[in-house]
């Protein structure tokens, strides 16, 4: 994984999902993120916190401007003080290197 946060033209590149074995080293990159669920349904997930809704609003409106310039849209649970994105690749059906260049991207958002 790269710390290359230019935007990418995704739909030129070749994706694949990801072997078991780069998902565990590329998570392990990652601060805060873990694998859910199984089979087609497995993704990438985390719980940002927020002191309030504001802020949490805030926080998804900016990730929405990324995800849609990255053109790769998470699944987002919004409540009060926190947002979990979930990330997957459906046309691969797993996870795939778009997945963790968007993770990056949502985590650059709080730093």
């Amino acid at each position: 994984m790269t710390n290359d946060l230019k935007q990418k033209n995704w739909s030129t590149q070749t994706r694949r999902a990801l072997k078991a074995t780069e998902i565990v080293a590329a998570l392990a990159q990652l601060d805060g993120w873990r694998l859910q669920g199984d089979g087609a349904d497995v993704a990438i997930e985390k719980t940002y916190r927020f002191a309030n809704y504001y802020q949490t609003m805030a926080f998804v409106n900016a990730l929405a401007f990324i995800a849609h310039a990255q053109d790769h849209h998470p699944d987002l649970s919004v409540h009060y003080d926190r947002c979990v994105v979930r990330l997957n690749t459906h046309d691969v059906g797993g996870i795939s290197s778009t997945d963790f260049d968007c993770a990056s991207r949502f985590d650059a958002l709080l730093t």
